[in-house]
C-alpha cells in the first residue's frame, strides 16, 4: 500500500477547481495578479524549517519499529464516557449500517464484512472525514449494533494503518480521529471481547500518545492536546493519568496563543473558535465524571470563547461567516452556548476576534476590520477587507460565499470577491499559497501586511461605524473606508465607500483610471429583483419581509454567484456595484439599505 493508504489516488485526481464569483470567466486556477510577491520575507526559512523537519519525522516516524515507542503501559479499561456536545443526525448512522458512508458530499459503498479503509476515497474532504471518524458520532447512536460496527471498523482500520502515514496520522486529522474515538470508546469496548477491548484501549493511547509529539505546529496546538486530554481521561488508571497530566501541563500555554483576551481564536475564524470551545466542554465533563477540577487556565477560555461565541451569533442562529469560518449550524451553536446563562442576552457591544457589530432592533450588521491571521494561523485566512454581513429580522440577506478550509479545492472564494466588500482591478491583496510552497507549509494566506483603522461613534439613535485599510494602496496608492450610518429608530443603513490616495502615494503611483466593484454576497433563496429605476434592488429573505438597496453606483446589476455550505456549492446571487475609480483623486459610492412599504418606495 501506498505510504498515503488508500487516498493516494485522491491527490492524483484533484477535483477541477469552480469559478470565482464576480470575476467573470476566470476559473480559479487562472493566475490573479496579487499585491504581494510570491514570497514574503519571512517564508523561505519557514520553508527551509519545515523541508527539513518534515522529512526527519517521515524517515523517523516510517522507521518499521516505531510503533513499539507508542505502547506504553497497557490500559485495563475504561474510566470515563465524554460527552460530546455537538448534534448530531442520527440518518447518518443508519445509513452507514447499510454500508454506505456519506462524508462531505460524496458516497462511497463498503457494506460489512467489507471496509473503505483499502481502497481509494472519492475526494480528499471525504478521506479527510473518513480517517478522522466524522462517521462514529452518528454510528454510535445505532445501539448494539452501532456499536460493534464501530468497533470492527477502528480495529480493522487499526490493522491497516498501524504504522505512521503522512495523510493517516497528519496531526490535524490524528486530533479528531482521538477526540471521536475517546468520546465512544467506553460504549465499543462494552460489546466488545476482552481481547478486543484491550486492543481498542491500546490504539486510543498510542493515538493520544502521538498527539504529544511533533510534528503539528502552534496552530492547531490546542486542539491537539484537548484532544489528547480527553482520551486519557478514557483510559483508565495508570496509562490514562500519565496522558491526561501531560496534556494538560501543555495546554495553558496552549490555549493563551490560541484564545484572544477577547475570546477571538487566533486564526480569526469564528467557527474555528466555535470548534475549541466544543472540544474543552468535553474536556470539562470528563475531568467531572474523574472528580477532577478544571485547571483554571481551561476555564478562562472556556469563558472567552464562549464570550466570543455569543458575539460572533446572529440573530438567525449561526455565526458570522468570515475568516474561514463557514455557514455554522443553528444548532451547533446552540449547543456550544447550553452552558451559558447569558446566551439569551444581548450580545456584547464593540470588536470581538475583529468583527465589529452594530444593530438596531431589525438590523444587525457585522464587518471584518482587522487583518487576517498571519503565518501559520492563516491556512483559514481570507483577503476579504471590511467584509461585511447583513441580517434583516432572521433573514441573513448579505452574507459571504462560505468558503472554510473544508472547500480546499475552491481557494478563489478566499479572495475579496468572495465575500461582500470592494475590488480594484484584476487584482487581490493576498492570495493563497499553492504549489509545493502550499504542499509543505499548508494552504496560508500570503500577502502584504495589512492596517485596518475603526473608528465607532454611538449616538442618539444612531450608531457609526467607519473602517479603512489599505490593501490597495501598493499597487493602486488608493486607500478603502467604509463608513456605516446606522438609524437606529428607522432600522435604514447608509453607507458610503470611499476611496481616496493614501498619503505619500499619490505622486509614488502613476494616475489611472481603475476599474472598481462592489460587491453584496446574498444568501442562497434570497430574492432580488431590479427596479426600472436601475439603481434600486428589493430583496426578500425567507420570512418574505422586503427590503430596498439603493445605491448612486454608476452600474448596478445582479449576477449569480456561488455558496459553500458543509463543503457543498449552491447557486447564490449577489449584487455588483461597478464603475472606474482615478488613483490621484477620490471616488464615492454611497447606498443604503431599508425596510420596503416604509415611504418612498421606487417603481
Amino acid at each position: 500500500m501506498s505510504p498515503l493508504g488508500p487516498f493516494a489516488r485522491v491527490e492524483a485526481d484533484a477535483p477541477v477547481p469552480g469559478a470565482i464569483p464576480g470575476v467573470r470567466g476566470a476559473p480559479m486556477r487562472t493566475p490573479i495578479r496579487t499585491t504581494d510577491a510570491a514570497t514574503g520575507p519571512g517564508l523561505w526559512p519557514a520553508l527551509a524549517g519545515r523541508l527539513l523537519t518534515r522529512q526527519l519525522w517521515i524517515e523517523l516516524y516510517g522507521l518499521p519499529g516505531y510503533a513499539m515507542t507508542l505502547k506504553g503501559r497497557p490500559a485495563q479499561g475504561f474510566a470515563a464516557t465524554p460527552r460530546d456536545f455537538r448534534p448530531v443526525d442520527p440518518a447518518s448512522g443508519k445509513t452507514l449500517l447499510g454500508g454506505k458512508f456519506i462524508l462531505a458530499g460524496s458516497s462511497l459503498e463498503a457494506a460489512a464484512p467489507e471496509d473503505p479503509w483499502n481502497r481509494p476515497s472519492p475526494t480528499r474532504a471525504f478521506a479527510v472525514e473518513l480517517h478522522a471518524f466524522a462517521w462514529l458520532p452518528s454510528l454510535m447512536l445505532e445501539g448494539e449494533r452501532g456499536a460493534r460496527e464501530a468497533l470492527r471498523l477502528t480495529l480493522t482500520w487499526a490493522t491497516v494503518f498501524a504504522r505512521w502515514s503522512p495523510f493517516a496520522w497528519d496531526p490535524a486529522i490524528l486530533a479528531r480521529r482521538t477526540f471521536n474515538l475517546a468520546c465512544a470508546a467506553r460504549r465499543m469496548g462494552q460489546v466488545a471481547t476482552e481481547a478486543e477491548r484491550l486492543r481498542l484501549a491500546d490504539v486510543l493511547g498510542r493515538q493520544g500518545r502521538q498527539l504529544l509529539r511533533p510534528p503539528g505546529g502552534v496552530a492547531g496546538r490546542a486542539e491537539r492536546l484537548a484532544a489528547a486530554a480527553v482520551a486519557g481521561c478514557v483510559l483508565a488508571g495508570a496509562p490514562g493519568t500519565a496522558l491526561r497530566r501531560k496534556a494538560l501541563n501543555r495546554l495553558p500555554a496552549a490555549l493563551s496563543r490560541t484564545v484572544g483576551e477577547d475570546g477571538g481564536h487566533a486564526s480569526r475564524s469564528p467557527e474555528a473558535g466555535l470548534e475549541l470551545l466544543l472540544d474543552l466542554l468535553t474536556l470539562e465533563d470528563a475531568l467531572a465524571q474523574l472528580s477532577e477540577a478544571l485547571p483554571d487556565p481551561v476555564r478562562t477560555a472556556i469563558r472567552r470563547l464562549t464570550v466570543a461565541a455569543r458575539f460572533h451569533r446572529l440573530p438567525d442562529g449561526r455565526l458570522v461567516t468570515m475568516q474561514g469560518g463557514g455557514p455554522s449550524n443553528p444548532a451547533r451553536v446552540a449547543a456550544a452556548l447550553a452552558h451559558d446563562e447569558a446566551a439569551d442576552g444581548e450580545p456584547p457591544v464593540g470588536t470581538v476576534g475583529g468583527v465589529a457589530r452594530i444593530r438596531s432592533p431589525l438590523l444587525t450588521v457585522a464587518a471584518d476590520v482587522a487583518a487576517p491571521a498571519r503565518g501559520g494561523w492563516s491556512a483559514a485566512a481570507c483577503a476579504q477587507p471590511l467584509a461585511l454581513e447583513i441580517v434583516c429580522g432572521r433573514d441573513r440577506l448579505v452574507t459571504g460565499c462560505g468558503w472554510t478550509p473544508r472547500a480546499a479545492d475552491r481557494q478563489g472564494l478566499r479572495l475579496a470577491p468572495g465575500h461582500s466588500t470592494l475590488t480594484l482591478g484584476e487584482s487581490s491583496i493576498g492570495a493563497p499559497l499553492g504549489g509545493w510552497k502550499g504542499d509543505l507549509l499548508g494552504q496560508r494566506l500570503i500577502g502584504r501586511p495589512l492596517h485596518v483603522e475603526v473608528h465607532r461613534r454611538d449616538g442618539e439613535g444612531a450608531v457609526w461605524l467607519e473602517a479603512e485599510h489599505d490593501g490597495w494602496a501598493h499597487a493602486f496608492g488608493l486607500l478603502h473606508q467604509r463608513r456605516l450610518y446606522l438609524d437606529q429608530r428607522l432600522d435604514e443603513l447608509r453607507a458610503e465607500e470611499r476611496l481616496h490616495p493614501a498619503p505619500g502615494q499619490k505622486d509614488a503611483v502613476r494616475a489611472i483610471a481603475a476599474p472598481y466593484a462592489v460587491r453584496f454576497q446574498l444568501e442562497p433563496g434570497v430574492q432580488a429583483s431590479l427596479a426600472r429605476d436601475r439603481r434600486s434592488i428589493l430583496l426578500r429573505g425567507h420570512s418574505g419581509r422586503g427590503w430596498w438597496f439603493r445605491t448612486d453606483g454608476p452600474d448596478v446589476a445582479i449576477e449569480p454567484s456561488v455558496h459553500v455550505d458543509d463543503g457543498l456549492t449552491r447557486r447564490s446571487l449577489q449584487i455588483v456595484v461597478r464603475g472606474s475609480a482615478r488613483t490621484d483623486s477620490e471616488t464615492k459610492i454611497r447606498w443604503k439599505l431599508s425596510p420596503a412599504g416604509a415611504g418612498g418606495d421606487p417603481t
